[in-house]
């Protein structure tokens, strides 16, 4: 199982989503299962490492944020299994970028995967960089709350 996280600069969420669900996937001991990765739909980032407000606040909870922002291509929207959107700009950008239905089923929001927001208004994961410093926290639990309901998912053979 190949799963892709993607936010618009692949500096806070998307690495945030990509470590969370690593630790995850090694704490279940099913690291030669599930392949993980992020990327970005922009480029302004390109090369660089994740935000260091991103890293502090996941250090804090013993998770590890690293690797450098690429822009996803549609390579990636066909090659991987599932390409976990943290909002619905970014939803929408990966849907143009699909070349077809099959790749267009892949693409998901990642609070599609957490149950507590199940039917809510705010199915997305807020973009901390020009928020409050509690946003970096704020996104933690938001994600890591979707990333369990993610692993359930894919350990249990379901994709959705």
């Amino acid at each position: 199982m190949r799963v892709l996280f993607v936010c618009l600069g692949n500096i806070c969420r998307s690495p945030t989503a990509e470590g969370v669900m690593r630790s995850l996937v090694e704490e279940a001991g099913l690291q030669g299962t599930i392949e993980i990765d992020s990327a970005g739909t922009g480029a302004w980032h390109v090369g660089s490492p994740p935000d260091q407000r991103a890293v502090a606040a996941a250090r804090a909870r013993g998770i590890t944020l690293d690797g450098s922002a690429r822009q996803v291509t549609v390579d990636d929207v066909e090659d991987f299994d599932l390409v976990i959107a943290m909002d619905r700009d970014n939803l929408r950008e990966l849907r143009r970028l699909a070349p077809g239905d099959e790749e267009r089923a892949k693409i998901r929001l990642l609070r599609e995967f957490d149950p507590a927001s199940a039917g809510t208004e705010e199915p997305e994961v807020p973009d901390p960089y020009y928020g409050a410093p509690g946003g970096f926290d704020e996104v933690l639990d938001l994600v890591d709350a979707a990333c369990n309901g993610l692993l359930a998912q894919i350990a249990g053979g379901e994709e959705g």
